[in-house]
């Protein structure tokens, strides 16, 4: 007979070790070569950045020139008319006529539209018999109170009696008081039968025809009858930054230019300001009047107003494409002494097309590189190839 030999049992944990063994061995070594990988891509990286910082960049510089102490500020805006209002009637009823169409200039008071208002007539001329019977009504109470007077000093007649009539006489002056004011708001009512100009101007809405029905009240532009604007004088808002605010005072003059007429140009002044830096722009709201007495500027149109202004910072100009605009914000690559590449961020001012103004991060001694390529970083070696000075 052979003889069996008897099997080793093998438990659970120990099939689970070597399991896991065999798993955590593949995961460690993916982690390990993510690493290596990683460590030689920064390596990489960093020989690059300094291979290029070794190399001699050639490049061209220029030396920035200073700004005009004094320059022209530039703003749009829009024309305004010195007073715009539109005319509503404040009586209500039919348009009987209308005297005044788009374009007629009028003058303070004169009759624009007749509005027919039967109830008003009517109302009034009731109101008018109220007085006159409240007036009957008084005489008969001023004659009783002066006979119980003279009946009071021979007893014929009670105290309580004389008091009655006494106050029969002071209510019914109450009520011809409030008569007579009826009567008055009614003639007023009347009145505005008559649409009549506010103020000098020229019409430039009429929304109503002959039979027209009109509500008294402001009901909105669909109720207007006409519009007035007075343009003798007109008005533009222009939005002033920030920087150039303490500049700006009553008096100051102003030149307007329309785009409609390029060769024209109009003098105007500073006559107020809000007083107040608006915190979303960071603008100051000013208002500028310009004298139309030939009504040649009108409402509405699109403007550029310049204002001569003094520089708030003393200022520099270089080319536009002196200009790195970085995710840290505008920079520009400059050349130290020792022919090294110094990146310095910079505040940008106006914009005059091919060169751009700098308020603050640089001086007129620095060279800047005039055509920076993207990759210039610092202590980069520069070569100068040539030198110039700034362009405005």
């Amino acid at each position: 007979m052979t003889a069996h030999t008897p099997s080793i049992p093998v438990s659970p944990s120990s099939k689970g070790r070597r399991l896991l063994f065999f798993l955590l061995v593949p995961a460690v070594l993916c982690i390990a070569g993510v690493l290596t990988l990683s460590l030689r891509g920064r390596q990489t990286r960093a020989l690059a950045a300094t291979t290029r910082a070794l190399e001699s960049e050639p490049v061209s510089v220029i030396h920035a020139k200073a700004g005009a102490p004094n320059s022209d500020l530039t703003l749009p805006g829009t024309l305004q008319a010195y007073s715009d209002s539109p005319i509503y009637a404040r009586t209500s009823g039919y348009v009987s006529h209308w005297y005044a169409d788009i374009g007629a200039h009028v003058r303070q008071g004169q009759l624009l539209a007749e509005i027919d208002s039967p109830e008003i007539d009517q109302e009034l001329n009731q109101a008018r018999a109220t007085v006159n019977q409240v007036q009957a009504n008084l005489t008969l109470a001023s004659v009783t109170a002066k006979r119980y007077q003279e009946l009071i000093r021979t007893n014929a007649v009670s105290q309580q009696e004389v008091d009655q009539n006494n106050q029969n006489l002071e209510a019914q002056k109450a009520n011809l008081q409030a008569a007579a004011a009826n009567v008055n708001r009614l003639q007023q009512m009347q009145s505005f039968e008559r649409v009549v100009a506010p103020f000098d101007g020229v019409i430039t809405q009429r929304r109503t025809d002959i039979g027209d029905l009109v509500n008294a009240g402001n009901g909105g532009a669909a109720f207007e009858l006409f519009r007035i604007s007075k343009i003798d004088t007109v008005r533009i808002f222009v939005p002033v930054p920030e920087a150039y605010s303490q500049q700006i005072t009553d008096g100051l003059k102003a030149t307007l230019e329309l785009t409609a007429i390029p060769e024209r140009q109009w003098i105007g002044s500073v006559t107020r300001n809000n007083h107040a830096i608006d915190a979303a722009s960071h603008t100051l709201l000013t208002e500028i009047d310009v004298p139309n007495p030939k009504s040649e500027l009108m409402p509405g149109a699109y403007a550029t107003v310049r204002l001569r202004v003094s520089q708030p910072v003393s200022s520099l100009i270089i080319p536009s494409g002196s200009v790195l605009y970085q995710a840290t914000g505008p920079q520009v690559a400059t050349v130290t002494a020792q022919n090294t590449i110094l990146l310095k961020k910079i505040t940008v001012g106006r914009d005059f097309g091919d060169s751009v103004e700098i308020t603050s991060g640089i001086s007129a001694n620095d060279a800047v590189v005039s055509s920076p390529p993207d990759y210039l970083i610092d202590g980069m070696h520069a070569d100068i190839q040539n030198q110039t000075a700034g362009q405005n």
